[in-house]
C-alpha cells in the first residue's frame, strides 16, 4: 500500500466523483481510477459503489476512510514535528541541570535566549551530574549544564563558561559569624548540611574539609537548594555553596562568609554528546551560550 493510493481514495471519497478528485490532485483521471483499483486489490474488497459518473463509499469503503483519516492527520503531525525539528529557531530543547543551579544561572541565561528565539521551547530534566551525563549518553536530553565540570571523555564533550568561589553559609548566632573570612579548619566541629551522596557539589565540599585535615560530620542531606539554606537558617548546621546562590539570596538569619583556605571554586559548564550531531535548535543554544558567557567574561575582567 502506497500513500499515494490512500491520498486518492481519500480525495475520491470526499468528492464523491472520480473526475472532480482527479482535478483535485492535478493527475489523470485513469490514473486516480488505476490507484483506487490497486488498492481494491491489495484490501480484496469493494471501496467504493460506481453510481454511473458519481461514486460512493461501500461500508467496507467507509471503515477504511474513517481509519485513513486519523492515519493521515498523523503523518500530517508527524511531517510538521520534523519540519519544527529542523528549524532551530521553533524547536523544542532538551535540557538537563543540577538543582545548584536552577534558582539563578538558569533562569537569567534561558531569559536572554528567548528574547532572541521566542518560538523556541524547553523540555527541562533534573539530577545530579551522574544522571544528567547517563541521559546525555543514553540520547534521552542533548545537553547539560553541569557544575562542576568534569573532564572530557570518549562519549562526551564539555566547556566551561565561568569559575566562582564557595561560601561557607552559617547561622547568625554561629561563634564565626562577625569574621570577614573564614578557614574552613574552623568549621571542623560543626554539623555539616550538604547534597546526598551522587552529587559532585558534595563531593566539592568533602574534598576541601580533607584540605584542611578533616572529615565533615553530614547531620543532614538534601537535594533541594531552598532545604539547605533553611537547615542552616534553623541552626542545625553549616554548609558550604557557591557564591551566585548567596549573593542577594543570603536567607535571613544567615551569614555568608568568604573562604580563604583552601580557596575552593566550583567550574560552571555543559556536556554534549560526542556520538551525534546535536539537533538544529539545541546546537542554536549551545553555540548562543558560548557567545554569552563570552561576552560576561570580558566585561568581568
Amino acid at each position: 500500500m502506497e500513500m499515494r493510493q490512500v491520498k486518492y481514495f481519500m480525495e475520491v471519497a470526499r468528492q464523491e466523483h472520480v473526475t472532480e478528485a482527479a482535478f483535485l490532485l492535478h493527475v489523470a483521471q485513469s490514473a486516480v481510477s488505476r490507484q483506487i483499483a490497486k488498492l481494491e486489490d491489495e484490501l480484496g474488497v469493494e471501496l467504493f459503489l460506481r453510481e454511473g459518473r458519481s461514486v460512493r463509499l461501500t461500508h467496507a469503503g467507509r471503515i477504511f476512510y474513517d481509519h485513513a483519516v486519523i492515519a493521515m492527520e498523523a503523518m500530517d503531525k508527524a511531517v510538521q514535528a520534523i519540519e519544527d525539528y529542523l528549524n532551530p529557531e521553533a524547536g523544542k530543547i532538551r535540557l538537563g541541570f543540577p538543582n545548584s543551579l536552577a534558582t539563578k544561572t538558569l533562569p537569567r541565561v534561558i531569559s536572554a535566549f528567548r528574547n532572541q528565539y521566542s518560538d523556541v521551547g524547553f523540555d527541562f530534566k533534573q539530577g545530579s551530574n551522574r544522571e544528567l551525563r547517563d541521559r546525555v549518553e543514553k540520547g534521552e536530553i542533548d545537553l547539560a549544564f553541569v557544575s562542576p565540570v568534569p573532564e572530557p571523555t570518549a562519549d562526551i564533550n564539555t566547556h566551561v563558561f565561568f569559575s566562582e568561589h564557595m561560601r561557607a553559609l552559617i547561622p547568625t548566632h554561629h561563634r564565626h559569624a562577625k569574621q570577614v573570612s573564614i578557614n574552613l579548619r574552623d568549621l571542623m566541629d560543626d554539623q555539616f548540611v550538604l547534597f546526598r551522596t551522587g552529587y559532585d557539589m558534595r563531593a566539592l565540599v568533602i574534598d576541601a574539609c580533607k584540605q584542611v585535615n578533616f572529615e565533615p560530620a553530614v547531620a543532614f542531606e538534601s537535594d533541594d537548594i531552598y532545604t539547605i539554606k533553611g537547615l542552616v537558617e534553623a541552626g542545625l548546621g553549616v554548609s558550604l555553596l557557591p557564591e551566585t546562590l548567596l549573593i542577594d539570596q543570603t536567607p535571613v538569619g544567615t551569614v555568608s562568609i568568604p573562604v580563604s583556605v583552601p580557596r575552593v571554586t566550583r567550574t560552571v559548564g555543559v556536556i554534549i554528546t560526542k556520538s551525534r550531531t546535536l539537533p538544529p535548535s539545541e546546537k542554536l543554544f549551545y553555540e548562543f551560550l558560548i557567545k554569552y558567557y563570552n561576552r560576561l567574561n570580558e566585561f568581568s575582567l
